[in-house]
């Protein structure tokens, strides 16, 4: 018998750290809502086990963070899911359906999703269709795993909650109402603007973000000699109040646009004579809770905004654009030509002429605006189409000494390198956050937040040593913990005299251009940190030296810190290649030093993830 109508709500939950698994549970809101389910889109943390019990169906979509990790935004739901108190069985009327994103350059690939799924099926929920995962190092990226699975369980959704007769899904052509607009305000209201400076640099207003800090830029030096390629900066922010951090910490800085970006948003969609209106969001619907989230994240509800401010201050212009912003720009052109290229960048099977469109040359949603310039986006929808900035993590370099009644502030050392290239199609690129970053000088203040790290170092690891491969800017936690691990030894008194050095594995391009922190290593070495440096150039010789080769050379020392000594290993730095390559190099070194067969220091290796003494926090 078919439901009706009034039965359809989905809950569409998501925990992401850096916003893709958010990317994923809009496009699943917007697919519950074409099979005419009443949606509603929040993060995990934002929901009670309660309310799973209040929907038809519940779909979730879940990134994986550091040691197998949820990410933050979950952790409280997660906290409720493992409860003792539960009775097998609690979520019986519970149907659900969740997605994974993951990367297999981590051990502990798509955790997080399976030990949520597994302990949803425990509670008694029920799968509506198979799980799906995504693999950060797909060619496709996530939408490589996504689309298939998402065909998959529209037919499941489609299966079990069928139509009554008469009534079919909303098509793809009909264009999705937006749970809020933007409508003029009135004028006597305050409204929060941001004031250009003269130059073409970003306005200084604060952001009001949750748990939000005010940092002072103390200082923004360049390390890297000006003929360098790469411009990697010692970023320096300063806090007035006391906050505690320890290696493998991240601080989140949140960028802005840049005034001449803006600008040409503006005259492209002929949106100058409203640019400095004031203007508030309003519901599309009297149905809309006002609890529902405003699509803008740091903005108010109540508050007045310009769309100058919105997109200078909150929506990602400079982005690669996603499928779904093509689906819907093709609803606001009358070009044919245009909307029909438009669609194809949303079928499935024109996956790879939207990868090279868009990601291969980093194309970004100002240069497509400007190429269909038949598009005319009503200024009240452009919430809903543009995507909101995020933002960007940075593993903190420094650590903090011993707290002094004198000096209450908290200072925060990074270690970034500015994103600027050339692409495929000859444009210079730039990274939204490294360029905002790389424009602010000392003395300016800005808005930032603190997070805890994966790294989970401990206090009582301190006479235990350590092995750190961090090559390029993977050296900032490393340098942190080296840091900590001396302030720690004062502390203490030093009880690490019986074990051996700490090892640290660093690389480089060059000698002279981008040994970060070469001074620094010698002065600790001096002051008598345990500590050995081993560094590989990888341009300063005819043959290529990487640090896994390091590694290899110096087998015999690894192998006695962590199988004789019971040591730990912190692998930080680019995902991809070299954690793999780091791996296949330590299992080398306890098949020779430990007189192990391939398989048996697999397990060696497998059996240190487990008890918490391999660390990876790659990006």
């Amino acid at each position: 018998m078919g439901s009706t109508l009034k039965e359809r709500r989905a809950l569409v939950l998501y925990g992401s750290e850096t916003g893709n698994a958010q990317d994923v549970a809009e496009e699943l809101g917007r697919l519950a809502e074409r099979l005419r389910f009443d949606t509603e889109v929040a993060e995990l943390n934002a929901i009670s086990l309660k309310q799973l019990l209040q929907h038809s169906v519940v779909l979730i979509s879940i990134s994986t963070t550091g040691q197998g990790d949820l990410p933050a935004n979950s952790q409280t739901f997660w906290k409720a899911l493992r409860s003792t108190r539960l009775q097998p069985g609690c979520l019986q009327q519970v149907q659900f359906a969740s997605f994974g994103l993951g990367d297999t350059s981590y051990p502990k690939f798509n955790w997080a999703h399976r030990k949520l799924y597994n302990r949803l099926v425990q509670l008694g929920a029920r799968p509506v269709c198979d799980r799906g995962e995504s693999d950060e190092q797909h060619p496709e990226g996530v939408d490589g795993a996504f689309l298939p699975w998402s065909a998959t369980l529209r037919q499941h959704l489609l299966e079990e909650y069928p139509f009554p007769d008469g009534i079919e899904p909303i098509s793809d052509d009909v264009l999705l109402d937006p749970k809020w607009l933007l409508d003029v305000a009135d004028s006597s209201t305050n409204t929060t603007n941001s004031t250009p400076l003269a130059e073409d640099l970003p306005p200084l207003d604060l952001l009001h973000v949750p748990k939000g800090l005010t940092a002072t830029v103390a200082s923004n030096e360049r390390l890297t000699p000006p003929s360098h390629w790469q411009d990697v900066r010692h970023f320096v922010l300063d806090i007035p109040e006391h906050h505690p951090y320890i290696p493998g910490d991240v601080l989140t800085i949140y960028p802005k646009n840049f005034p001449s970006d803006v600008n040409l948003v503006l005259q492209t969609l002929h949106w100058e004579s409203i640019a400095d209106s004031p203007l508030k969001f309003v519901s599309s619907s009297p149905d809309t809770p006002q609890s529902s989230r405003l699509p803008v994240p740091n903005v108010p509800s109540d508050s007045t905004i310009t769309l100058r401010t919105l997109l200078t201050n909150h929506l990602d212009i400079m982005s690669i654009p996603r499928r779904s912003f093509f689906a819907q720009l093709a609803h606001f052109t009358n070009d044919e030509f245009h909307r029909e290229r438009l669609l194809e960048f949303t079928n499935p099977e024109y996956i790879d002429e939207l990868y090279d469109y868009t990601t291969r040359p980093r194309r970004s949603i100002v240069e497509v605006l400007q190429e269909f310039d038949s598009i005319s986006i009503p200024w009240q929808r452009v919430c809903s189409i543009i995507p909101s900035i995020r933002g960007r993590q940075f593993s903190i370099a420094s650590a903090q000494p011993p707290a002094s009644a004198a000096d209450s502030r908290t200072r925060i050392e990074l270690l970034i390198a500015i994103v600027k290239y050339r692409t495929v199609i000859k444009r210079i690129r730039q990274g939204v956050c490294t360029r905002y970053i790389a424009s602010l000088t000392a003395g300016n203040d800005i808005t930032v937040t603190l997070q805890r790290g994966g790294l989970g170092v401990k206090k009582s690891e301190t006479g235990t040593p350590v092995v750190m491969v961090g090559p390029g800017t993977g050296v900032a936690p490393m340098r942190a913990l080296i840091y900590q691990r001396k302030y720690w030894r004062e502390e203490l008194g030093d009880g690490s005299a019986k074990a051996p050095k700490d090892i640290l594995f660093f690389g480089c391009r060059n000698a002279e251009a981008d040994f970060h922190f070469k001074d620094e290593w010698e002065a600790l070495k001096k002051d008598g940190v345990p500590l050995d440096v081993f560094v590989a150039f990888s341009r300063d010789q005819r043959q290529k030296v990487y640090v896994q080769d390091l590694i290899r050379q110096q087998s015999a020392r690894v192998y006695d810190a962590l199988a004789t000594h019971g040591g730990l290993i912190y692998i930080c730095g680019s995902s991809g290649k070299m954690p793999q390559a780091i791996r296949e190099a330590l299992i080398e070194a306890f098949e020779k030093h430990g007189a192990l067969d391939r398989e048996g220091a697999e397990a060696y290796l497998v059996g240190m993830e487990k008890s918490g003494r391999y660390k990876q926090e790659t990006w």
